[in-house]
């Protein structure tokens, strides 16, 4: 991907793997590629809805759909059954760190990892293509929220 991701980038490679740009889709990227946070597909409907208020959330699941299955978005599990998502930025991979009390992504590129792909190969014969590496944990803010709630029990 180029160095720049711009909605205008995007249209090109949806439009060049076959895709039509609907008026809902196009709202549905404007937000993703206007946002810097990791946001679920309820948040994105609600901010889709401040643009064009007849795109409907089936919308906006299956352009996420189509944006993840192009590589152009990447998606995070933030719990068993919840998702966000995120564009993919030119920089390279990225990983996350995930709250599991309140949600919060933290994102990190530094994972060395290339002993164990190396590793993992030779004795399965397995391929790497490429990887996404999640910890699930408690931030910062929660254990400090939890510390206080349990100084105020005692």
């Amino acid at each position: 991907m180029s160095p720049s991701i711009t909605l205008e980038r995007i249209t090109a490679l949806l439009r060049q793997k076959g895709y039509k740009l609907t008026r809902q889709r196009r709202a549905v990227l404007q937000v993703i590629v206007t946002s810097h946070d990791h946001m679920t597909p309820s948040k994105i409907h609600e901010k889709v809805q401040k643009i064009d208020p007849s795109v409907g959330l089936v919308t906006v699941y299956r352009t996420l759909e189509i944006l993840t299955g192009a590589g152009l978005i990447c998606r995070v599990h933030t719990d068993r059954t919840s998702r966000s998502y995120l564009l993919r930025r030119p920089h390279g991979h990225h990983h996350h760190l995930i709250c599991s009390d309140c949600g919060r992504v933290v994102d990190f590129t530094d994972c060395n990892l290339h002993r164990l792909e190396k590793r993992l190969a030779a004795e399965t014969g397995f391929r790497t293509e490429d990887h996404i590496l999640e910890f699930f944990g408690c931030c910062s803010l929660c254990q400090e929220t939890a510390a206080t709630k349990e100084e105020d029990r005692a």
